[in-house]
């Protein structure tokens, strides 16, 4: 079951950081064009939620919001609140069985 739980985890992960790499991707070029963009809270949930090493590739290979002190600080705040969610998660897992 332990087993399950991992690969379910890595696998939501990847997609999550799939899509939050193409929304990265998609507010960049509108940015670069003066279009309609995605709201920070949105990329902001999009990492918490589990896409957040596709957010870390993103604004490293995209070189996008990483000129935006607030925007990183909050960045870093929502991977910190997703890892000590998910070793949470693990521990209370691991204690129950």
């Amino acid at each position: 079951m332990t087993l399950n739980l991992v690969l379910g985890y890595v696998v939501i992960v990847a997609i999550l950081s799939s899509v939050t790499f193409l929304v990265y991707w998609v507010d960049k070029r509108r940015a670069q064009s003066d279009r309609w963009r995605t709201s920070e809270k949105t990329l902001h949930l999009l990492a918490l939620f589990g896409g957040w090493p596709g957010a870390w590739i993103a604004q490293q290979k995209l070189r996008h919001k990483t000129r935006k002190r607030r925007f990183r600080i909050v960045y870093y705040a929502t991977v910190v609140g997703h890892l000590l969610a998910v070793t949470t998660i693990a521990y209370c897992l691991s204690n129950s069985q």
